[in-house]
């Protein structure tokens, strides 16, 4: 990121949208797909984009899932610039044959004639008492797929960064936005600065633990260092950003630093991200360890529709402060 920028307050959600707006200026072949995208979709993110652009290219399908990505991959092959938006990514279920199948393997499977240059926004979250089917974080499912990319930005900065990159790449890439960081703020560049796709971002440096913290959680992060700082302890915070491909190699550095590592993500524990973020530490630092690897994550359940149960169910600052005083207590 060019640090002589220009910079602009703006939300997550409209950086997503001046992201969008660029690259749709920038280059003509690039298409949204989507239920009302027209009209804004259901959070307002593509809101004013038809009116600039043309419905031609801010495109309403039909509800169906299957069908949208069916068309925007098809869109992809021929040379548009392809950017679909899925609701909520517990649709992104019904849309996984072609997503998986298709759009993951064509470049593989055409002996690399076939490119896909295939943009997937997403949106997930608990927040809100949307209940088990609106809340899920599906992540580590698509991140499992050779061939396809998967970036969470934490921040308005990535979000916008990250997805004139997306749109940019040539091959398939989710773009899964946390929904309740949609009305977070932050300073964006205000000129077209791109974040690299699979690159993380040191937030706080610190000496004593490693706190690797994936979109909704990098807040909860900063702000129990902050607070354990208070108590004379040094956290490293880190945002992966991108979960595949991992920058596997800042977060082992970091541990061989400070010894100690905890991961925080929204997640349920079981088959989360952050299970594959432990093990690959473990094989790149495991003689630097001092203590157990801990996840900070949801428990193995759905998501409650209840507000006072969802607040109990989501990860939190005041659990990362006990998992990492827990690990400095270790040996």
């Amino acid at each position: 990121m060019n640090l002589k920028s220009t910079m602009l307050e703006q939300t997550y959600l409209e950086a997503i949208r001046a992201g969008l707006e660029e690259e749709l200026r920038r280059d003509s072949s690039v298409y949204v797909f989507g239920e009302d995208v027209a009209l804004g979709g259901p959070f307002g993110v593509t809101k004013g984009l038809a009116e600039a652009f043309g419905v031609n290219r801010l495109v309403n399908t039909p509800i169906s899932e299957a069908t949208v990505m069916g068309i925007a991959i098809g869109a992809a092959t021929v040379g548009l610039r392809a950017v679909v938006e899925i609701m909520f990514i517990d649709f992104i279920t019904l849309a996984m044959d072609q997503l998986v199948n298709h759009a993951a393997k064509l470049h593989y499977m055409s002996g690399g004639q076939l490119r896909i240059p295939l943009t997937v926004r997403v949106q997930y979250g608990i927040s809100g008492a949307m209940g088990a089917h609106h809340s899920q974080s599906l992540e580590s499912w698509l991140a499992h797929v050779p061939g396809l990319k998967v970036v969470m930005p934490a921040n308005p900065a990535d979000a916008k960064g990250l997805l004139k990159s997306a749109i940019r790449d040539d091959n398939p890439v989710v773009f899964i936005e946390h929904r309740g960081l949609y009305w977070s703020k932050g300073d964006v560049p205000a000129d077209e600065t791109v974040v690299p796709i699979g690159k993380a971002s040191v937030l706080r440096q610190g000496e004593h633990l490693t706190i690797v913290a994936l979109s909704s959680m990098v807040g909860p992060a900063l702000a129990a260092a902050k607070e354990l700082e208070a108590e004379g302890v040094s956290a490293e915070v880190i945002d992966p950003r991108t979960i595949s491909p991992l920058d596997i190699e800042t977060i082992a550095s970091s541990v061989k630093k400070t010894s100690r590592m905890i991961v925080a993500h929204e997640a349920v524990e079981q088959g989360g991200i952050g299970a594959e973020i432990v093990a690959r530490v473990q094989q790149e630092a495991f003689h630097y360890l001092d203590s157990p690897i801990s996840r900070v994550a949801a428990p193995f359940a759905p998501v409650p529709a209840s507000p006072t149960l969802e607040k109990q169910f989501l990860p939190n600052k005041d659990r990362i402060i006990d998992a990492t005083r827990a690990a400095l207590a270790h040996g």
